[in-house]
């Protein structure tokens, strides 16, 4: 497999990446349903001073936006990906296969959060929706 930065559409890159951080702004909000089990399971405080109330808060989540869309982007010209079916495929997979697995890794040993599954199956289930789109953006728009 070749690496081919020609192939991606970087138009559909950003707009799968704003759609990408869009989405965590609303699964993650205090004022939604998902944000405030969040909230309770991880026992996140909203900052007001430092590091964590800057600009860092939003540009470290956008850059890891674009990195996974990316690397979604990535495969899905390598697999020839260009049908919304053959998009749910490879958003279904990057999505469960490597960030769910992952996050739910991590969740098992989050032993400081109130509710360490909860939090877990939540961030989880935000990356699979998440690449799920961003695979069916990046399929239709090759």
């Amino acid at each position: 497999m070749t690496i081919d930065l020609a192939a991606v559409n970087w138009l559909a890159v950003i707009v799968a990446t704003v759609i990408y951080f869009a989405l965590g702004a609303v699964w993650f909000a205090p004022a939604t349903p998902i944000g405030r089990a969040w909230v309770a399971a991880s026992g996140y405080e909203s900052p007001t001073t430092g590091v964590a109330s800057s600009n860092l808060f939003y540009a470290v989540p956008v850059a890891m936006a674009f990195v996974a869309v990316l690397a979604t982007a990535l495969l899905a010209a390598a697999t020839g990906t260009d049908t919304a079916t053959e998009g749910v495929v490879l958003g279904l997979v990057v999505g469960i296969g490597y960030a769910a697995t992952t996050l739910l890794t991590t969740a098992a040993f989050e032993f400081a959060k109130p509710r360490q599954w909860t939090w877990g199956v939540i961030v989880a289930s935000y990356q699979v929706v998440a690449l799920l789109i961003a695979a069916i953006v990046i399929a239709l728009w090759r």
